[in-house]
């Protein structure tokens, strides 16, 4: 294993702050919102459909536009992160391990992730690339960010049709990690045990992957 790459949202960032800060933007309760993401989840569903629920018709676009200039825009910082994410990186850096960080996020968050300072060799994200998971162009720029073949790559993520069956139609190998919503849901689903090389609960086990 020469490179690992890692799905951002719920599997890096904790999405916390993000629906909170939707919800109150729309002026719902916060769980209202929760409940929906939980719904849209189950259902397979993009996640953005929870705020077409509440709003629907909403123009996604325009609205994260209005909330940067009423400064109420994304925000990053170190209380977002899930807690084995720094010392996992690193351990895997100091393994040898080329750590590649590529998921569906802004061109912000691409910014805000750097400034975090993460034990990361690379940064990328869907609105930087102009691409956006699950399409094959971009695990094609994953691919030249790994800097490895595909089969001497592991894609990391929680999302099934995000992350493990692109990643594994790619020629990736992948790991499913049982985190957030997507991870916990689906991760005993057969067909995703049988599109992952392995299942997860942290990335301090991604450790034990590499020294195998």
């Amino acid at each position: 294993m020469k490179t690992i790459v890692f799905d951002i949202g719920e599997t890096l960032v904790r999405d916390d702050r993000y629906w909170a800060s939707w919800a109150d933007w729309l002026d719902v309760p916060r769980h209202t919102l929760s409940a929906l993401v939980g719904a849209v989840t189950a259902q397979g569903l993009d996640n953005a459909e929870a705020l077409n629920l509440l709003r629907p018709g909403i123009d996604i676009a325009a609205e994260y536009a209005a909330r940067e200039a009423a400064g109420r825009g994304e925000h990053l910082d170190d209380t977002d992160l899930y807690d084995d994410v720094r010392p996992a990186l690193a351990a895997l850096q100091h393994l040898g391990v080329r750590v590649v960080i590529a998921g569906n996020q802004t061109v912000k968050a691409g910014a805000l992730l750097r400034g975090l300072d993460l034990p990361a060799d690379f940064i990328a994200t869907s609105g930087e690339w102009g691409c956006a998971k699950p399409s094959p162009e971009f695990f094609a720029r994953v691919l030249d960010a790994s800097g490895a073949l595909a089969w001497e790559t592991l894609y990391v993520g929680d999302h099934p049709m995000n992350d493990v069956f692109p990643a594994r139609a790619a020629g990736f190998r992948t790991a499913h990690l049982r985190r957030g919503p997507w991870g916990h849901l689906w991760a005993d689903d057969p067909q995703v045990q049988e599109a992952a090389d392995w299942v997860i609960d942290s990335l301090m086990d991604l450790t034990t992957i590499v020294n195998e």
